[in-house]
Parts: structure tokens; sequence; C-alpha cells
């Protein structure tokens, strides 16, 4: 509806008038009306401005609720509100728990937990 013509406004052939924003809020949109049981989302926020990347996260949140939900990313901000951490490295788990869980025991997501503070990072490891 903010578009010049709302609803009527002429997107082009795969939204290619689209911004990366409004495209991830369609194929989100898209999902909640297929109403799927299970999402497996990879990398929903890349190439998203800050203000782009806010909306989506939140209509993440709500499409994400209720369901079985694996989201392959390197946020480590979206992966510390989430059930369950797998941490991959060569194809292999080499942890998995609770963020907390895995800020106690003090691995590797503890190191880029505390690296990503240091240098202002944001990373997203979510499933």
């Amino acid at each position: 509806m903010e578009l010049e013509n709302g609803y009527d406004t002429v997107v082009g052939e795969r939204g290619t008038t689209l911004s990366g924003g409004q495209r991830q809020r369609i194929a989100i949109a898209r999902t909640f009306i297929r109403n799927m049981p299970i999402l497996i989302l990879d990398e929903p926020m890349t190439g998203l401005d800050i203000e782009s990347e806010s909306t989506v996260r939140e209509a993440l949140r709500r499409l994400m609720a209720g369901r079985t939900s694996i989201l392959i990313t390197h946020d480590l901000e979206a992966a510390s509100e989430t059930d369950m951490i797998l941490l991959l490295a060569n194809g292999r788990i080499i942890e998995q728990g609770s963020h907390q869980e895995l800020l106690a025991r003090k691995g590797q997501y503890r190191d880029l937990w505390d690296f990503r503070g240091r240098t202002g990072i944001v990373t997203e490891i979510r499933t």
C-alpha cells in the first residue's frame, strides 16, 4: 500500500522494481498465506538496510511463532532469541544448545559472541 499505486503498482518481472526489503516482505506474506507448518529460511536479512531489516525481523518473529523454524544464518543476535542453536564448522555440528548454555560453555560460540561485542559486528546463526 506504500507504493505509488498501492496494490495496483506494476513491480516488473520477479519484482525487479522493488527493493530487497520489499521483496523479502512479499516472500514473508506469501508464506503467511500458505500457512506452512515448517519454515526453512536461509539468510533472510542479507542485503537489507537497517530499516528494512527491522521490519523483516519483526515479521519473521510473527511468522515463526508456533511453527518449526530453521534459520540458516550468521546473525548471532537473532540466534540468541532461539530455543536451540547448532553451530557448524566444516559441515559438522561442533556445539549445540541455547544461547545461555553456549555462553556458559565458553567454547567457540562464546568466542564469536564476545568478538561480535568488541567489534560491533552483528552476525546471525539461528535455528
